[in-house]
């Protein structure tokens, strides 16, 4: 049963959690995040970087599909990303649209490493946040 809960195991879960989250899957990174820091609290960096690494290549996957399976017409919320570039990313993960957003970045083919890094500081400031709050 150690196992099951040990430090490596809940990593790993996280970060499929994380990824997963970041897709069309509906899922709570946050609560999974806030669940591994309460059994966890000395991981707080490790799972703050596993939970940002894991949601943000997730939402890459929707930038890809977005670049090369994209819609022949505009998709939804392309005009806002389109406005504001990149740093849209920075509303990635937020739930509903954020997929949206990472799907509009990819079939506006926008730089995918502008894309990468404005998606991991938003995705990172918002666990943060959640992280605090666990170790309260």
């Amino acid at each position: 049963m150690d196992a099951l809960f040990s430090a490596e195991a809940s990593l790993a879960s996280l970060l499929a959690a994380a990824f997963l989250a970041a897709t069309l899957i509906p899922m709570s990174s946050e609560a999974a995040l806030f669940a591994v820091l309460r059994l966890h609290d000395q991981l707080f960096w490790p799972a703050l970087g596993v939970a940002t690494i894991g949601n943000t290549l997730g939402g890459f996957t929707s930038y890809l599909i977005g670049r090369y399976f994209g819609a022949k017409k505009p998709l939804a919320h392309v005009d806002r990303v389109r406005r504001a570039g990149a740093p849209a990313l920075l509303l990635a993960w937020l739930p509903l649209v954020g997929d949206a957003i990472c799907v509009a970045a990819g079939w506006l083919k926008l730089n995918w490493a502008q894309v990468i890094v404005y998606q991991a500081i938003g995705r990172f400031a918002r666990y943060y946040l959640v992280a605090q709050g666990a170790l309260i």
